[in-house]
């Protein structure tokens, strides 16, 4: 089993950092993959990070990752709440998933209280912002473990 982790952000979040810093901080996308990559390094893991405004493309993402990825870190933005497609190609995948949200989710709109992706998820991270990933690392990094042995 490859020990790469794929790490799939979705929409707007490629403005993170300008985008509603009161909600999500200062903290950019660039500066995300950074701490999420040295993360996996010290697990002992390879993070391909991407990021994606188009849903089609996420699928694509998460369909290779059959073959590709020994687990999925997921922050599918505003796709967590309306996306069937990635419902399905998560549940497809075989993969264990973690899903991560910089901010908590049931403090804002109660539409975005309902995930389409947590049926999928192993675990759900939200409301710590950018550690949320470094976290989802560690999860991934145990998760895994296990399956080893």
């Amino acid at each position: 089993m490859p020990n790469a982790i794929l790490v799939i952000n979705g929409p707007n979040l490629n403005l993170l950092g300008t985008r509603e810093p009161e909600i999500y901080g200062r903290t950019t996308l660039d500066d995300v993959k950074a701490a999420t990559t040295a993360q996996a390094k010290a697990r002992g893991l390879a993070a391909d990070f991407r990021q994606s405004n188009d849903e089609g493309e996420l699928v694509e993402w998460i369909q290779d990752a059959r073959a590709s990825a020994a687990g999925i870190i997921i922050n599918a933005g505003a796709y967590t709440h309306t996306s069937v497609a990635i419902l399905d190609a998560l549940q497809a995948c075989g993969k264990p998933v973690i899903e991560v949200h910089l901010s908590n989710i049931y403090k804002r709109e109660s539409f975005r209280h309902h995930s389409y992706v947590s049926p999928a998820a192993t675990g759900v991270i939200c409301g710590l912002g950018a550690q949320g990933y470094v976290l989802a690392v560690d999860a991934m990094a145990d998760l895994l473990s296990k399956v080893k042995t």
